[in-house]
């Protein structure tokens, strides 16, 4: 590499990018928010087209709002090597998730189009629009878009302010009758890498820089309503249905038998209705999100926390229903994806990768749909993620550039391999 690509692809250059991007937040005083189809999204969708296209790339925008890159293989129009993460956020978040993945995978095809080396295949770049799904409510729509599943209903979720998804497609620049021209086609894809922060303790726990995504997390969302009656606080408790009451021994005991189970469930929004200090709550709203590692352990789950629900309603003289919100199956990462990932690690002086099961879930869950998908876990530290403490360090960023630009290569390697072998006829000729 030349000094200027090494500069523009240091790590000290990407943490530097990661804190532009954070200035583009909907939330005042440094703390960031950036939401599908705002204009925060347009904003750091320019950003990242205009240093896709300092790496090589050509660039555009697709019918979804993701924003992606192309560096062409050998010969023009090969499949492609996705890579990416996203660029939208949670409330109050922290500067590197997804961010990170995306600047990785940028950095990564400027090196490799430096090096002059020819690629058996073309690399892409995607800054998805909406992993988090912080407006609307539905996780994954970039993704979901790209992968060709995304589903008509969708146009109908309103965010706080009410704006339909239609209306705010409509109102950004988009068309969602063109929503179909995002999707790719398998036969297009040779396969998905990500690199993102790891969103828990274990490779600080271990001392490592990097570690291998085994699996994602299947994730099912529900909004359980609890139904009692409304009364004045002077009601005498054994005529009480205290909606509120139900919904805490409800709460408590998902804990104790997702824990039980070695599963994840969290409720993170609840809502009393009517919501007044004298008044015993007649109704009660609160989400829960549900993940597994096997699809088949967390529905059978679901059905314990169901009769739970119904038992304790049954003795509170309540009544409870849910809705379905967010439905996502696991995701097993390729054997093969997972070795140039394993490969990639060993480059930067760790022998032996630890292997980890990621319970949040990402991009790649969706895009494994239609392609292979790998991914690489970077250490954060204490496992914070979704806060403003997200924190990494800058050796670490220094390893994940590395390691994510030899998997890369490894992946190349391999192709080139397979190729020569398919050429050499069955006598060895």
């Amino acid at each position: 590499m030349t000094i200027d690509v090494r500069e523009a692809t240091s790590a000290d250059t990407i943490l530097a990018r990661c804190d532009i991007l954070a200035a583009h937040s909907s939330l005042p005083d440094g703390l960031i928010e950036r939401v599908y189809l705002s204009k925060e999204h347009a904003e750091v969708n320019a950003l990242a087209a205009e240093w896709m296209a300092e790496a090589g790339m050509t660039t555009w925008q697709d019918a979804a709002g993701n924003q992606c890159g192309r560096l062409e293989g050998a010969v023009p129009g090969l499949p492609a090597l996705l890579l990416g993460s996203h660029l939208d956020t949670v409330p109050s978040a922290g500067r590197y998730d997804g961010i990170l993945g995306v600047l990785t995978a940028i950095a990564v095809v400027q090196r490799i189009r430096a090096s002059g080396r020819p690629l058996p295949f073309a690399l892409e770049v995607v800054a998805f629009a909406d992993e988090e799904g912080t407006r609307f409510g539905r996780a994954l729509l970039g993704s979901r878009a790209l992968a060709g599943t995304w589903d008509d209903a969708w146009w109908e979720l309103r965010g706080e302010d009410g704006v339909t998804l239609r209306d705010a497609f409509t109102a950004w620049g988009l068309d969602p009758a063109r929503i179909g021209e995002a999707a790719r086609r398998p036969e297009e894809l040779v396969g998905y890498l990500e690199a993102h922060i790891e969103q828990g303790p274990y490779l600080e726990d271990e001392n490592r820089a990097l570690g291998i995504v085994s699996s994602i997390a299947g994730a099912r969302r529900f909004l359980v309503t609890v139904i009692g009656k409304a009364g004045h606080s002077g009601t005498p408790y054994e005529r009480r249905r205290d909606a509120l009451a139900g919904a805490a021994d409800a709460i408590i005991a998902i804990e104790r038998i997702a824990r039980s189970a070695q599963l994840i469930a969290t409720v993170g929004h609840l809502e009393v209705f009517p919501d007044a200090v004298n008044v015993i709550p007649g109704k009660v709203e609160f989400s829960l999100d549900l993940r597994g590692e096997y699809d088949s352990e967390r529905d059978r789950i679901w059905t314990v926390i169901q009769d739970m629900l119904s038992d304790i309603c049954r003795q509170r003289r309540l009544r409870w229903e849910s809705v379905e919100t967010h439905s996502a199956p696991a995701a097993v990462c390729s054997a093969r994806l997972r070795g140039v990932i394993a490969e990639g690690i060993r480059s930067t002086g760790d022998r032996r990768p630890m292997s980890l099961f990621s319970k949040a879930g990402h991009d790649a869950m969706a895009v494994a749909e239609i392609a292979e998908i790998g991914m690489l876990f970077v250490r954060c530290e204490g496992g914070v993620s979704h806060n403003p403490a997200e924190h990494v360090t800058e050796a670490d960023v220094a390893a994940t550039i590395d390691a994510f630009e030899r998997a890369v290569l490894a992946l190349a390697d391999e192709t080139d391999a397979a190729a020569a072998d398919s050429a050499v006829s069955p006598d060895g000729v």
